[in-house]
């Protein structure tokens, strides 16, 4: 049974789960054992993860209004809304490329606002925050962490978070880890759905990408950084403290 548990917990996760993540939800179901005996369990029914892919996307746009790193890599915050960090990345489909905005709340990681467009637009980033202001309430007190493309310096996204009392930080140029947890995500994001596949249409990749953070990341995906809680059961949990 302990087996068949292990099993339903990588394919549920499209194979991308570790042994530790599977162990947890192996415990989760109620069944006591150690981490070593997953990793051996994995080992003999040969449940190896896939390998995530370390290469991030690149914004070539020309560069205008640019702000201070007020963040300077702290990702932890005490409390929802009160720091977020966005980037968009890009998928490949038979129609071209399909891009992605993603706000993350750095609480508990959770993608609290996206965009989805065939062209790297400043509206692209624009309806991402604006999404996320929409679920999340009119912040107060937010910081927006960002890297220095020109969607995001734009005038109109600019306005945005003037208009919301939004403290904008921006990454210094050509240097990812400061805005690690947003690269992280992206980096997952290819590995677990995307990879080794072939969209004929960006409405296929969409569905895709919709399915993955709606129905799996923020519900169900188990995240280190919360204990392996996912960002929704990590929230709740603090409700309750």
């Amino acid at each position: 049974m302990r087996t068949a548990v292990v099993r339903q917990s990588f394919v549920r996760s499209d194979r991308t789960y570790g042994a530790r993540r599977v162990w947890h939800d192996v415990l989760a179901e109620g069944f006591e054992c150690g981490l070593h005996g997953i990793e051996r369990l994995m080992r003999m029914n040969a449940l190896r993860a896939r390998p995530r892919c370390r290469q991030l996307p690149k914004d070539q746009g020309e560069r205008s209004i640019i702000a201070p790193n007020v963040l300077e890599r702290e990702f932890e915050a005490d409390g929802p809304n009160q720091k977020w960090v966005a980037d968009f990345t890009y998928i490949w489909t038979a129609e071209g490329w399909l891009y992605v905005a993603v706000v993350i709340d750095l609480f508990s990681r959770r993608v609290v606002g996206w965009s989805m467009k065939d062209a790297m637009t400043a509206q692209m980033v624009t309806d991402a925050l604006m999404t996320a202001i929409w679920r999340r309430g009119r912040p107060n007190q937010l910081l927006h962490h960002s890297d220095q493309g020109s969607q995001y310096t734009s005038e109109p996204f600019q306005r945005l978070m003037t208009d919301n009392g939004v403290t904008c930080s921006m990454s210094r140029s050509g240097n990812v880890w400061n805005n690690a947890a947003m690269e992280s995500f992206f980096s997952s994001l290819k590995i677990e759905p995307v990879k080794h596949k072939v969209y004929c249409t960006r409405d296929q990749a969409h569905a895709e990408v919709f399915d993955y953070i709606e129905r799996f990341y923020n519900p169900t995906r188990r995240h280190s950084t919360n204990g392996y809680l996912s960002p929704m059961q990590y929230e709740v949990r603090a409700m309750k403290a």
